[in-house]
């Protein structure tokens, strides 16, 4: 499958893994359209995208805004879903539950939404590709409330497969990668986990966001693909 002349919507595309896909989309042909909580994000994403690109600002926690938002922009080929916030390590003794429920507010539930609202606009031989992580897969301390997010993402992946079909329904599930989602670290110590995390890896380096957009575009153009989770971590789950 071409991406050319295509529109894609990216949820959470104007920073991180969804700008670097839309991006990548755009200098395929795709017409892309972003979204984003933050509208000096919008803005800032628009400066650096095709002319014909589109922005909007959109709260993914908000049922009503997201039923609004596709409702506007009408149909679409592709939805790709990578709106998260800040990494959060938490050990269980200092787990405050109702701060535990709201984390999975837009990670999950707003995943949940965009789906049910956005799947019935997108086009024949469209697809959706949802965003998980290697967490589910080999979680350290303090990762109890991340690795059940992708947990849980990735049953969402193959339950939203069957019960969407025809639509195509995946998730790339990424390893470490230099996003905004490690700004909740001090500078000097997120640079020395960089380090310290790509030494140990297979291909000697942690994941950038050009990485993972190949994975995204990937998922969007294989049109014999669905209800898989493509884990793409520079070989984390194996050392």
């Amino acid at each position: 499958m071409d991406l050319n002349g295509k529109r894609i919507v990216l949820l959470g595309g104007t920073s991180g893994l969804g700008f670097a896909t839309a991006q990548a989309a755009a200098k395929e042909g795709a017409k892309v359209v972003v979204a984003s909580s933050r509208g000096s994000s919008v803005d800032n994403a628009l400066l650096q995208l095709p002319s014909d690109a589109e922005g909007y600002m959109l709260d993914l926690s908000s049922e009503k805004a997201i039923i609004s938002f596709f409702n506007s922009i009408g149909e679409f080929d592709h939805l790709v879903y990578t709106a998260g916030e800040a990494i959060q390590l938490i050990n269980l003794d200092d787990l405050e539950i109702d701060n535990a429920r709201n984390y999975f507010n837009l990670r999950y539930w707003g995943a949940v939404m965009a789906v049910k609202y956005g799947s019935k606009f997108i086009k024949p031989g469209g697809s959706i590709v949802l965003t998980g992580g290697i967490a589910s897969l080999r979680p350290g301390a303090g990762w109890s409330l991340g690795a059940s997010i992708c947990g849980a993402m990735e049953g969402l992946t193959r339950a939203f497969a069957v019960e969407l079909s025809p639509i195509r329904v995946n998730a790339v599930s990424p390893g470490v990668v230099k996003t905004n989602l490690w700004t909740s670290i001090p500078e000097d110590d997120r640079e020395s986990m960089y380090e310290n995390i790509g030494n140990s890896l297979l291909v000697k380096r942690v994941g950038e966001s050009d990485d993972l957009a190949k994975a995204y575009l990937f998922l969007m153009k294989e049109e014999f693909i669905s209800g898989q989770v493509i884990v793409v971590d520079g070989g984390a789950v194996l050392v």
